[in-house]
């Protein structure tokens, strides 16, 4: 039974036509995600069959995938590529032992559930939903629907931003735009591609970052970490990288309290090829360019957002960089079957750490795009100079060591980068550097460079054990493996000797996957 106090929320809509009710019918498909629940409700030829089918198909991105009405088979099961879902109509149910002979509960688990006749389901029907009841309004015109959407549960919050996306898209002249899901990154975050006849443009849906429970002085991870809690930093480093001639996506549209966003779409061409992928020098080269570029650039930490609104880009300060650290010891021991080390052994590695970071954090700062690597970076070939690398996903900048980024694209943890690629884009970097600046100290810099890929490396290893244990994304664990060769590359440094020794004793290389 759904209790008395669920949060709820209600949209009225009309779809006058056949072509509004499908495009609805999509965006209830760029909402979903796995273990949803959508119940269907309305009299018979209201169109709930027909809606759960262009939802199904919508997700398959598949116009032409067979949809039958599950009307005699009760349950039909789809796997596709993002989760499975499950379409069921209950009208012949009499009995919930009927739903369990069928294998309802494991059938469902982890996937989307459409429900057409929900009430017969009774006490299964879970409190977080979203209830969609149509109804034939052919008194407004042929074909015209109206639609009750209800959120219950987590599901109210959701409506809202469902409801909010619609709006954004209507606003800016996108109404009638077909949209596809776009694979997006290990975040909260989501994309869409919108087209338009032949204009494309995506959609950003970054909802406010939750806070997390208070770790250190009332700060929670995010806090400490100087994480981007909303879309204001990427609206304010989006249009700073543009008028310095980078190629970031230029805004057209921007809800600042909701966190939708339309941008410019830069295509889909990366700096890597082949299957499976791997660097492509003369892209990288570029890269490598576009970091030199930046960073003999005279860079603010004050950014305009809007009228009255600034943003800070905060420092990437000594406990940012260890709390990163403290990530391996938290989340990627326990993967390997190793407990987190007792307290003085851990505070013997983080004195390590402080150690070799504090004079890190005192040399000149730059902007740090923190994830400056394959997975963030664009190709496009009909610009020319640094304007050929399109940059994604910058929202987490903050003021810091130059050598961060070089240690992100070098030490890239989707792709190989070889150790003789690494070497000639470190030269092409110092070579830039020292023309820019006749006082660029490269011993002092490699130095720099290899400790913060040890850093970012040690990070990379939590965040991916993090996010299978944690989000069940076992597709991150597959880099592993990458991720633990450039550490001890890395770690190869005479200056982190005392580092390297703790982490052979106490850090045990991944398990090959199964």
């Amino acid at each position: 039974m759904l209790a008395s106090n669920t949060p709820r929320t209600t949209w009225d809509i009309v779809l006058p036509d056949e072509d509004a009710t499908r495009r609805f019918a999509i965006d209830v498909a760029a909402a979903l995600k796995p273990g949803d629940l959508i119940t269907l409700s309305g009299d018979l030829g209201a169109g709930k069959t027909t809606l759960a089918r262009v939802v199904i198909r919508a997700l398959a991105a598949d116009d032409a995938i067979e949809v039958p009405s599950p009307t005699f088979t009760l349950l039909q099961i789809y796997d596709l590529p993002r989760f499975s879902v499950v379409h069921a109509d209950l009208y012949r149910v009499n009995t919930l032992a009927e739903l369990a002979e069928l294998g309802w509960e494991e059938a469902s688990e982890g996937a989307a559930v459409l429900v057409e006749w929900p009430d017969r389901a009774g006490a299964l029907i879970q409190a977080d939903r979203l209830e969609i009841a149509l109804m034939m309004a052919s008194d407004l015109g042929p074909g015209c629907r109206q639609v009750r959407l209800r959120g219950l549960g987590v599901w109210a919050d959701r409506l809202t931003r469902f409801r909010a996306g619609r709006e954004l898209i209507d606003s800016a002249g996108f109404g009638a735009a077909v949209r596809r899901h776009l694979k997006g990154d290990a975040s909260g975050r989501s994309y869409e591609r919108l087209f338009l006849g032949t204009s494309r443009v995506i959609l950003m849906n970054a909802p406010p970052r939750p806070d997390g429970p208070a770790l250190r002085d009332g700060k929670t991870y995010s806090n400490i970490a100087h994480l981007a809690e909303n879309v204001r930093p990427f609206v304010a480093l989006s249009r700073a990288l543009r008028e310095r001639g980078f190629s970031a996506p230029e805004i057209f549209t921007a809800e600042l309290e909701t966190g939708f966003l339309l941008l410019e779409d830069l295509g889909s061409e990366g700096i890597v090829g082949g299957d499976p992928p791997v660097p492509i020098e003369e892209r990288y080269a570029a890269a490598i360019d576009v970091l030199l570029a930046l960073q003999n650039s005279d860079l603010p930490a004050t950014l305009p957002v809007a009228p009255r609104i600034q943003h800070e880009l905060p420092p990437y300060d000594l406990e940012a960089l260890l709390i990163e650290i403290e990530l391996m010891l938290d989340w990627y021991l326990p993967h390997c079957g190793v407990s987190s080390p007792p307290t003085p052994l851990r505070e013997y590695f983080i004195g390590l750490w402080r150690t070799v970071l504090n004079d890190i954090v005192q040399l000149p700062t730059t902007w740090v795009l923190r994830d400056f690597h394959s997975p963030n970076l664009l190709w496009l070939s009909d610009r020319e100079g640094v304007a050929r690398v399109g940059l994604l996903d910058f929202q987490d900048a903050v003021m810091g060591p130059p050598a961060y980024d070089v240690a992100s694209l070098l030490m890239d943890a989707r792709v190989d980068v070889s150790e003789e690629l690494e070497f000639k884009l470190l030269s092409r970097y110092a070579i830039g550097r020292k023309a820019a600046n006749a006082d660029f100290d490269l011993d002092a810099f490699v130095r720099c460079y290899r400790a913060l890929g040890v850093q970012r490396a040690s990070k990379i290893l939590g965040v991916f054990a993090r996010l299978n244990k944690r989000d069940n994304k076992p597709e991150y664990l597959v880099h592993l493996p990458r991720v633990w060769n450039y550490l001890v590359r890395a770690l190869a440094h005479p200056s982190l000797a005392k580092l390297k020794t703790w982490y052979e004793a106490n850090v045990p290389p991944p398990s090959p996957l199964p």
